[in-house]
């Protein structure tokens, strides 16, 4: 599939600063290095600058990367009259603008590291001086009050006749005369630069869709990872208990399981329901233990003869997550819905086949997802809300084994509890596709999908150092 084929799948318009970070970190993995990025964006700024004609430009950066695309810029300016860069020099940088500080040392530009307001006081007369100010000092990574000595440097920004071109965003409290974003805007008004991101970098899920799960905090207390209900099985019993053990591996702190099928597993709670199948007659039960789950995963092993409880269930869900025999019509919608259908449940739930075309696939879903997110399984994930369009490729031509599907809607569960529909469904196939990649390495097609269940976590949970 040509890449020009997939454009009408890229999303437009302001992006947020954790979507953009999960793109750059796609980038860095298809081979575009964050100095590569940093290196474009920074010659970008440097031309938005020299569109004014200074002869003296002041460069305010951060100690973070949008700091570096600031330093590159300065690097590109050197050949003015005066290049003057101020900085904190009160915490490490990332690694990619320590690069670029480095690199600076060697240039024709005037470096000030300033540790307090007094510091920055000293500087007054650059700031009266200078044709064009540059903001690289927060970007998109700004939150809360700004701080020392940044405070001074926009208050002394502010006062100054020259204009304040800001990288991405304005550093708070800051005015700009003209706003320069990169690959998307950060901000309404801004004007974008390419910096050469590959388009599958967003088009499709990678190493930095996982950036999209929160961190659990250093105080959690239980259940902050969020309260699973699985409800399934019947006619058939292991596949509930795979979609459970997927959730806990996911990430979620309490994982209940409703289901007239008893298998011993010690880190499940297991609610019994009588009978061979689940029918009305549970119901009561069941909704007891919906009220009190942040998301509901239904539909493994159920069998045909349960879907009045199904509907009921969706009824009464916040979230929930539906898979296998749950996906028939009428389909059942909670108030937030992922399905997890493969083509042929997909074809049952909306009397559409899917096309083996990749970019038809992905408008036949988007079509389809008007009631809730979609994951289509296959060789390729399709992952639509009816807005957006995600493709994913991870995963092993071994995971065809029966549970593998179960399993992926058990840590789309866990997921939601974290993160919204689309964003859990997307991380949840790329996760669940390294899971089986890395269980398939020693195993091929003798692989089990509990084999997967180990890889989850180390998936999911592992955080790169910043660049």
């Amino acid at each position: 599939m040509a890449a020009d084929d997939m454009r009408e799948f890229l999303e437009a318009g302001v992006i947020g600063a954790g979507r953009m970070r999960a793109v750059e970190e796609n980038a860095v993995a298809l081979g575009h290095s964050t100095l590569s990025m940093m290196e474009s964006a920074g010659k970008a700024l440097a031309d938005a600058v020299q569109a004014y004609g200074p002869s003296r430009v002041l460069v305010l950066c951060g100690r973070g990367n949008n700091g570096g695309d600031g330093m590159v810029a300065a690097r590109y300016l050197q050949h003015l009259d005066s290049v003057d860069v101020v900085y904190p020099d009160c915490g490490p940088m990332t690694t990619s603008a320590a690069v670029q500080a480095s690199l600076l040392r060697h240039c024709s530009v005037a470096l000030h590291p300033v540790r307090c307001a007094s510091d920055v006081d000293a500087l007054s007369r650059i700031f009266e001086e200078t044709d064009v100010i540059v903001d690289a000092m927060l970007g998109t990574g700004a939150s809360g009050a700004v701080r020392e000595p940044l405070a001074t440097l926009v208050a002394r920004a502010n006062r100054s006749p020259a204009p304040v071109v800001a990288v991405d965003i304005p550093t708070p409290g800051m005015r700009a005369s003209r706003i320069v974003s990169f690959h998307r805007p950060k901000v309404e008004g801004a004007d974008v630069v390419d910096i050469g991101i590959p388009l599958e970098a967003e088009v499709y899920t990678g190493p930095g869709d996982l950036l999209l799960v929160p961190a659990r905090a250093t105080g959690a207390h239980k259940g902050a990872g969020g309260e699973v209900l699985v409800v399934g099985g019947g006619p058939y019993q292991g596949a509930p208990y795979i979609a459970a053990m997927g959730a806990l591996r996911a990430g979620a702190d309490i994982v209940r399981i409703a289901s007239p099928a008893y298998i011993p597993m010690p880190d499940l709670i297991y609610e019994r329901l009588g009978g061979d199948a689940i029918t009305g007659d549970h119901l009561e039960t069941i909704l007891s233990l919906v009220g009190r789950a942040d998301v509901v995963v239904c539909g493994m092993g159920l069998g045909k003869e349960s879907h009045d409880v199904v509907l009921a269930i969706a009824g009464a869900a916040k979230r929930a997550v539906f898979d296998a025999d749950a996906l028939v019509c009428p389909l059942p919608a909670a108030k937030e819905t992922i399905y997890t259908p493969h083509a042929g449940e997909f074809a049952r739930m909306t009397g559409t086949e899917p096309p083996a075309d990749l970019v038809a696939r992905g408008r036949c879903v988007k079509a389809a997802a008007a009631g809730g997110t979609i994951l289509l399984k296959g060789p390729v994930d399709v992952v639509s809300d009816g807005r957006r369009v995600r493709f994913n490729r991870t995963g092993t031509p071994a995971m065809t084994t029966g549970g593998t599907g179960d399993l992926l809607a058990g840590v789309a569960g866990a997921l939601f509890c974290q993160v919204p529909a689309f964003e859990a469904a997307c991380t949840a196939a790329y996760a669940s596709g390294r899971a089986g990649m890395r269980a398939s390495e020693g195993r091929g097609n003798g692989m089990l999908a509990t084999d997967m269940l180990d890889y989850i976590p180390e998936e999911l949970f592992r955080r790169g150092a910043p660049e």
